[in-house]
């Protein structure tokens, strides 16, 4: 029996779907325990591409139980269409639990959430529906489960809502009190078969022994606390946010697996130390433009920015986790170049010192930091599909072994590709 957490090592975007889904096949329940419908999770299997924002990516193993713990934020109507586009894909979602704790993204969340961004939100309604949680005027998908609950609730908060609205500059909307219940108690209505007591079931699921994986979205370095603030998403990505997010205790998590991407990506504003802006034809080698996994953001669709690998922002996200693992995605986007740089240090232009380890990700110390690389040779050589660690080649083996010296943590799978099968397994886990 085995908890394992999956966690992003970087700025999302790391491949954590694929991992997932890989790991399904050894777990019985796979638990999203945070963020919303901005995170974007695509996994590639024999039956077809599937995405997904809400719905773990585990879905996809038959027999396992998907929970959608209570540390996430739900779009009632966004969820309801992502599970009837995945039921047309012939996906059975009988085995779907969702929380009743889960915070509900109310419309005007979105509103604001469009007209006030600043840090390049997806737009999805997120932050200010962590916002009302903490506020606590938010509403629970339990809420929309009782015609005089939520009532009640929209009643004492509603009118305030409006009002914030009318101040904001774009905004020309006023939501009419019998409408919002109506709309939302007919949207509770349909997602009552999904409703369980998540936490009681992974409870007795844990006592059984039955294995669990917990499934992060966004990444570490996007964390709310740890992440480069502001630049950084309203929920807890980090290992820790397991717990948090799903109503288990610490000692419940055997296994902590940080996914990190075999370079840097990032979408949005923020700092980046390792970003490639002067050499073009590097960037969209990195990137794969025209190809079909192409780093552009499952979610947005926006175009990611790109740069070497970053040790020093790798080893804090290893501090912040404990990871007990590394799965290394995207090996096979490095095969073309000749030469490959890892970022080992940074040099501080405001106070002149040097050094490999970073107190925390705070945004205006990054944008000050340069980036000190060491430069090695390239393998020239197809690792794509690959599936032992003996068919990589040798510098591949050395570049994936440079970094868990560095970083000081093993190296449990190797991505090869987007397919399930293009895996190298290193280390089992389940």
């Amino acid at each position: 029996m085995t908890s394992v957490v999956i966690v992003g090592g970087q700025w999302g975007d790391e491949g954590k779907a694929k991992i997932t889904d890989l790991l399904s096949l050894k777990a019985d329940y796979i638990v999203r325990y945070q963020g919303g419908a901005n995170a974007g999770h695509t996994v590639s299997i024999a039956e077809g591409l599937y995405k997904f924002h809400l719905i773990p990516s585990g879905i996809l193993s038959k027999g396992k139980t998907c929970i959608i713990g209570p540390g996430t934020v739900i779009e009632p109507q966004f969820l309801i269409t992502e599970i009837e586009n995945l039921q047309k894909q012939g996906i059975c979602l009988n085995a779907l639990r969702i929380s009743g704790l889960a915070h509900v993204t109310m419309p005007w969340n979105i509103d604001v959430d469009k007209a006030t961004d600043t840090v390049g939100s997806t737009g999805k309604g997120i932050g200010p529906t962590y916002t009302d949680k903490a506020k606590r005027i938010g509403f629970q998908l339990q809420d929309l489960m009782s015609k005089e609950c939520l009532e009640s609730k929209l009643k004492k908060v509603l009118t305030k809502h409006n009002q914030d609205l009318s101040r904001i500059p774009g905004i020309n909307k006023e939501y009419k009190l019998e409408e919002v219940l109506e709309t939302h108690l007919a949207l509770g209505n349909q997602l009552r078969p999904y409703l369980s007591d998540t936490i009681n079931e992974l409870y007795e699921a844990r006592k059984k022994g039955i294995n669990i994986l917990y499934e992060g979205a966004q990444g570490t370095l996007l964390d709310i606390t740890f992440g480069t603030y502001p630049f950084v998403t309203s929920s807890t990505p980090v290992a820790g946010g397991a717990c948090i997010g799903s109503g288990v205790g610490p000692t419940s998590i055997d296994y902590s697996l940080g996914v990190f991407k075999a370079f840097n990506t990032r979408v949005g504003e923020g700092p980046f130390p390792t970003e490639i802006s002067s050499d073009q034809e590097v960037a969209t080698m990195l990137r794969q433009d025209g190809k079909q996994w192409a780093e552009f953001g499952t979610t947005t669709g926006r175009m990611r920015r790109v740069g070497w690998f970053d040790t020093v922002l790798a080893k804090y996200a290893v501090r912040v986790n404990s990871f007990s693992g590394i799965a290394l995605t995207k090996i096979d986007t490095l095969d073309s170049f000749d030469e490959i740089s890892v970022c080992v240090a940074y040099h501080n232009r405001e106070t002149g010192e040097t050094f490999d380890n970073i107190p925390q990700a705070n945004a205006y110390f990054l944008s000050q930091c340069d980036p000190i690389y060491q430069t090695i040779p390239g393998w020239k050589s197809n690792t794509h599909g690959l599936k032992s660690w003996d068919e990589l080649p040798v510098q591949a083996k050395a570049y994936i072994n440079m970094l868990s010296t560095i970083l000081e943590v093993p190296v449990a799978i190797v991505s090869t590709g987007p397919g399930r099968e293009d895996s190298i397994i290193c280390k089992e886990i389940f």
